[in-house]
């Protein structure tokens, strides 16, 4: 028992937000005057029905860390946040947050629209516990953050978004948070104040600040979270690194997810035939045994593998010749237009690059029951030397619904051999010319 204990409180020691089993529940009803009956005590049918945003989710944030939360839209990730920060009660369950937090949510919050930037400023400083004095020694900072000129002396009403976002998350770095909380708001602002503020990030994380942020830019996920959660209709599908998380994310987006446990009573055929492709290409190199694959089945990746220059099989490609993608495809059943894809990701899970025969405007053509086609995409290798990840995937549009018929995440390795690495993901192949000019 003292053990047990001791090992609690340690957890708690290093966790900056910790929650557990947190229900937040909306009633929601048909009409306005329903809400107005209800609540006066005029008569006994209900007439609300219960919305369930959070379902029993929990989660425990260490210090330091930076945590991502994902999910489609509805799946409760901002209603979370806002229960993290106080600005909702759960209707069940336990929050324990240890740090002096900063939060951008949704914007306008925090701000009184009649008041100008700098009262805004003062206003979210003195919400924080800083006295005004502590706010104007910090005010040069915040300006020179948002750098939105004499609008800071107008009222805060007139502002265009990216300028509401820009001085609002001034703010919220330069009050010297311990957990910056971010709600999609970075979307808003402009590639330039977007960059500036993922430095920040970068920054706060080599000072062991915990940032923890909702976000559908899955390549900023990848390449600055260490864990990410993933929710989906206010219940916690599951925690890990951004790579795991953000594949599972993808399978939910397109109706192909299944819990754990209704995956190991699945159909055992049907996980045979769609391991055919790990059966047949095992040993082959570069080939990832532990691909993850799904689909609805009606087409089937049997082969796939790249040639060089020379028309030779191979996984190393030399940067600057020409490779091609084979795919060998079986269909079985009626596919209307179906797409054939790929894409290129490095080891951290970012999305480099990728096409699809629909962008090329190539196959159109419907497959038929026991077709198989073979498909291939030729294209000069313009990537850094290096190890990257090649996915694949059938897919199409039966009317207005989008069916992923065979996805392969994460199936081959390809080995990029250079000897010349430029700046980035890839070359832009320069021509370098330097002519003296010398008294002209």
């Amino acid at each position: 028992m003292v053990d047990g204990k001791n090992s609690s409180q340690e957890t708690d020691d290093i966790s900056a937000i910790k929650i557990k089993d947190v229900v937040k529940i909306y009633k929601l009803y048909d009409r306005p005057r329903d809400r107005v009956k209800e609540a006066l005590g005029f008569g006994r049918k209900q007439t609300h029905q219960l919305h369930y945003a959070l379902n029993g989710v929990s989660l425990n944030i260490r210090r330091g860390e930076t945590v991502g939360i994902i999910g489609t839209n509805g799946s409760g990730k901002s209603t979370i946040l806002k229960i993290i920060t106080g600005v909702l009660n759960p209707t069940a369950g336990e929050v324990r947050v240890n740090g002096r937090i900063s939060a951008l949510l949704e914007l306008g919050a925090g701000f009184n629209m009649e008041y100008n930037g700098i009262e805004n400023v003062y206003l979210n400083g003195t919400m924080m516990g800083f006295s005004d004095k502590e706010i104007g020694e910090k005010l040069p900072g915040i300006l020179e953050f948002a750098d939105i000129g004499p609008y800071v002396n107008q009222p805060v009403k007139t502002y265009s978004s990216g300028m509401f976002v820009r001085l609002a998350f001034a703010v919220a770095i330069n009050i010297e948070p311990e957990i910056l909380i971010v709600d999609e708001a970075l979307s808003v602002g402009d590639v330039f104040f977007q960059a500036k503020c993922y430095h920040k990030f970068e920054e706060f994380k080599k000072n062991g600040k915990t940032i923890v942020f909702v976000s559908h830019d899955l390549s900023a996920v990848s390449k600055y979270c260490d864990r990410v959660f993933l929710l989906d209709r206010g219940i916690l599908l599951g925690e890990g690194t951004p790579k795991e998380m953000i594949d599972t994310y993808k399978r939910v987006l397109v109706g192909q997810y299944e819990p754990a446990d209704k995956r190991e009573h699945a159909d055992f055929l049907e996980d045979v035939r769609l391991r055919q492709t790990e059966n047949a290409q095992g040993d082959a190199a570069g080939i990832n045994p532990e691909a993850l694959e799904y689909g609805t089945g009606q087409a089937e990746i049997l082969e796939y593998y790249l040639t060089d220059d020379r028309d030779v099989r191979t996984t190393a490609v030399i940067k600057g010749s020409v490779f091609t993608l084979h795919m060998k495809v079986k269909f079985h059943a009626h596919v209307p237009g179906p797409i054939f894809a790929f894409t290129i990701k490095n080891a951290m899970g970012t999305e480099i690059t990728g096409t699809n025969s629909m962008i090329e405007k190539a196959c159109l053509e419907s497959g038929e029951p026991e077709q198989v086609k073979e498909i291939t995409f030729t294209q000069k290798m313009s990537l850094q030397g290096g190890e990257y990840l090649l996915s694949l995937g059938v897919t199409g549009y039966n009317v207005d619904t989008f069916e992923v018929y065979h996805r392969l995440y994460d199936a081959l390795n390809i080995t990029v051999v250079s000897d010349k690495n430029t700046v980035g993901y890839y070359d832009m192949n320069s021509e370098v010319k330097v002519t003296d000019v010398t008294g002209q």
